[in-house]
């Protein structure tokens, strides 16, 4: 399997294309062609990290980590994905719940896939530098899937006053090689110095950058696996091919949904929920792919008015990137949280009440057609600022997020331009894997 950049160039091999995060020229790596997998082939009740495995070994052919992919899976896919039934009076909608990892998010598995792989490839004494931006869960994750590691050390750049009090200790409070930078600037600004400090050879060959977001094309091929599990089960279990719902901000996510519709599984319609930042919305409705600012809403993971993932999204033959986008504000936001709570006792976060919502507002002839599996991204204990007021009672954590709590936080002011921040990777926090003035 080689790997190209959505903006041409030459192929690579995967590990070529993880160790260099995005693709020459700011385009982003996208498998050369996408393998074909028969749902009738896939045992029934394998473990998710066997079929994770099974999933995941065409990408991974004649590459250097094809060997070790096992020992990959079994590592990131070891922790429960329950698909339940949050309103008994509509079975016809199931919760994944993907947040049952270390730092309650979907991003747990992919990060920490990505990030043991790349220890893999690290070799002795020259680590890579993980550069991340996040609007909430992906650095928490990253970072907890870092910390420790030798083959690694991990900048986070997440946007000052836009994530939730939880979410910012999550994002702090790891030890080496992890730095935590408050950027003064919202994501837009957090991902665009990303990109353009990849556009900089000098810097790049410098510190070994690489990215854990889902520029990385093996943060995000992971995110497959658990939306493939939970297809094959509804789909033996109701003989009905499902439909999914993804809250998606910069389209990592669904991505994942439609590469795995593409290969082969038994998945159907493709909803992509978003918040009230409408650039995905609007190309949807209009065909104009027109990125703007982003605007803060209570779903602060998903504020992202120029989702990086675009381009592969334009990249996929038509077929293949069939979806449709529902838009969900602040408002009906509060309203499904505070109204499903009041019906069932249920309790989504932000973003997985954006799902519900949209599934919602389906017609009643597609919500009976089918099952369909909502994601349910995050804990709503990380949101409990939010969740609280709406239901009335207090959110438990989790053991992982409670543990978290405990531990110390330690951030770096950082202004928003790429003085700044090469100056924050010159720092002592970080090893270059060339010295100063030999690049």
């Amino acid at each position: 399997m080689k790997y190209v950049s959505t903006r041409g160039g030459q192929p690579v091999r995967l590990s070529e294309a993880i160790c260099q995060g995005g693709a020459p020229g700011g385009g982003l790596f996208v498998p050369q062609s996408l393998p074909r997998i028969a749902p009738r082939d896939l045992e029934a009740e394998l473990p998710l990290a066997d079929l994770a495995v099974r999933l995941l070994e065409p990408f991974f052919a004649d590459d250097a980590l094809e060997a070790y992919l096992p020992a990959l899976c079994s590592q990131a896919f070891d922790f429960p994905v329950p698909l339940t039934i949050p309103d008994p009076a509509r079975p016809g909608l199931r919760a994944l719940e993907l947040f049952h990892g270390p730092t309650g998010a979907f991003k747990d598995f992919g990060t920490r896939f990505l990030m043991g792989a790349l220890d893999h490839l690290a070799g002795s004494g020259n680590p890579f530098t993980v550069l991340v931006a996040t609007s909430g869960d992906t650095g928490g994750a990253a970072a907890q899937a870092a910390e420790g590691r030798k083959g690694v050390q991990l900048a986070v750049l997440y946007p000052k006053g836009r994530v939730s009090p939880f979410q910012e200790h999550q994002l702090t409070c790891w030890n080496a090689p992890v730095r935590a930078f408050r950027v003064h600037g919202d994501f837009d600004t957090c991902q665009a110095l990303v990109k353009q400090a990849f556009a900089d050879d000098a810097l790049v060959r410098r510190f070994r950058l690489t990215s854990a977001n889902s520029i990385n094309i093996v943060r995000l091929l992971p995110q497959m696996v658990y939306l493939a599990e939970a297809s094959l089960r509804a789909w033996r279990s109701s003989g009905t091919i499902p439909g999914l719902i993804i809250p998606s901000g910069n389209l990592g996510h669904g991505l994942a949904a439609l590469y795995a519709r593409a290969i082969g599984l038994p998945i159907g319609p493709v909803v992509i929920a978003t918040n009230a930042n409408a650039t995905l919305h609007d190309w949807n409705r209009t065909g104009v792919y027109r990125p703007r600012p982003s605007v803060v809403t209570l779903a602060n993971a998903m504020d992202i008015g120029t989702p990086s993932n675009f381009e592969r999204l334009d990249h996929l033959a038509s077929d293949q990137r069939a979806i449709s986008v529902e838009r969900v504000d602040d408002d009906a936001i509060r309203a499904r949280i505070r109204n499903d709570f009041e019906r069932t006792g249920y309790i989504w976060c932000p973003h997985s009440a954006i799902a519900a919502e949209a599934w919602h507002r389906l017609p009643e002839a597609a919500r009976e057609q089918r099952v369909w599996i909502a994601a349910a991204t995050a804990h709503p204990y990380k949101f409990a600022d939010i969740v609280e007021p709406l239901i009335g009672q207090a959110v438990q954590p989790s053991a992982p997020l409670a543990a978290v709590m405990g531990r110390p936080s330690t951030v770096d002011e950082m202004k928003a331009g790429m003085d700044a921040l090469t100056a924050a990777l010159s720092g002592a926090f970080f090893t270059p894997a060339i010295p100063e003035g030999a690049v």
